[in-house]
């Protein structure tokens, strides 16, 4: 078995944000494998997050971002349930991080629920006579069809985005870890985002 220095407790410390325990278990669980020791963090960080998902988030915070020379902006409300985790540096930097997020991923969702049938019944019309005319039938092409629907997902609602930071971090799992080191649930609650001379709807 690898030997767990402090030193390699210390980067995944940084790279994840858990508590020293958590990141030493993490490190011996992958025998000083760090990518694995992510990888187990993530898990047990979205574990954590699952079990806080139905408290009520009372509290928060409304973030904003200007991005290219006052080109885009973006107003965000991210909830969390306590006054006192929506006052620490770690939850204001998420909001930020959500808020720069929208700024560049332009997202238009909250996430795939908060899609209207409409459009996913649009959306799921059009995917499904592409994969048609490329000659493809009967189940197959609804299973085609799905995997297409997880690309729109991905690019069209914020919790599905992955993280402009680190695309291998989706910015549900993003929150799932901050949920995990903060305690509380937190949530999305709103977004809106303004493009300069972009059309009114």
């Amino acid at each position: 078995m690898a030997e767990v220095t402090a030193q390699m407790v210390k980067e995944l410390r940084e790279r994840t944000g858990a508590g020293f325990l958590d990141c030493k278990k993490a490190l011996e669980e992958a025998n000083g494998n760090m990518e694995e020791a992510i990888l187990i963090l993530r898990k047990k960080g979205l574990a954590k997050a699952e079990k806080k998902v139905g408290r009520q988030t009372a509290d928060g915070l409304i973030g904003s971002y200007v991005h290219a020379g006052g080109k885009i902006g973006v107003l965000v409300e991210v909830n969390c349930e306590t006054d006192f985790v929506a006052r620490t540096e770690d939850f204001q930097n998420l909001v930020k991080e959500i808020a720069m997020q929208i700024a560049a991923m332009n997202p238009k969702y909250i996430s795939p629920e908060d899609v209207p049938t409409e459009v996913l019944e649009r959306e799921k019309e059009i995917l499904r006579e592409q994969v048609i005319r490329t000659g493809k039938s009967g189940p197959v092409v609804e299973k085609i069809v799905e995997g297409k629907l997880k690309k729109f997902f991905e690019e069209n609602c914020l919790l599905e985005q992955p993280y402009i930071r680190d695309p291998n971090l989706t910015v549900k799992e993003l929150i799932a870890q901050a949920v995990a080191k903060l305690g509380e649930n937190i949530r999305v609650r709103r977004f809106v985002r303004f493009q300069l001379n972009e059309p009114l709807e």
